[in-house]
């Protein structure tokens, strides 16, 4: 299965990166591919937060939507995806949020997945790695962005 993996220092604190990462209704405004995002439902147990979200995202001609478990657990500086159905055979995926001594965080990106077909992974497959790595950076220049509207 197709997995990719990064650890970026960023100069935002893990509370921060968390809570920019955790926003998921607003991914379609500066997610690569995020074309839109619906919560069907929201629920709360000992300060985790689950959530039940369908993601649509599009690359050129390619329209999917799926729908992911998202859990927020702010205590372990942690975000799950886990998959709930569409065009994915599976999906794990796991954001951390690890304090530097400079007062940034460590965000650690983790994604493993494959496709239903065979034929969408093999065309899928050099396109996501790329969207990936922009998406890791998407959410650092998103991050900066608001600090500077609000600083």
């Amino acid at each position: 299965m197709p997995r990719f993996e990064t650890t970026r220092p960023v100069r935002h604190s893990p509370e921060t990166m968390f809570n920019l990462v955790a926003d998921i209704a607003r991914y379609p405004e500066f997610v690569p591919m995020c074309e839109a995002l619906h919560i069907r439902r929201r629920n709360e147990n000992e300060g985790v937060v689950a959530l039940l979200a369908d993601m649509t995202i599009g690359y050129k001609m390619i329209r999917e939507t799926f729908t992911t478990r998202v859990e927020l657990d702010p205590a372990a500086s942690q975000i799950r995806v886990a998959y709930v159905d569409g065009p994915f055979k599976h999906l794990e995926n796991r954001w951390t949020f690890l304090a530097r001594p400079d007062g940034g965080c460590d965000v650690r990106f983790f994604i493993d997945y494959e496709f239903r077909s065979r034929t969408f992974q093999m065309l899928a497959g050099a396109v996501f790695e790329k969207v990936f790595r922009k998406m890791a950076e998407a959410f650092e220049a998103r991050a900066d962005a608001l600090a500077r509207a609000s600083g």
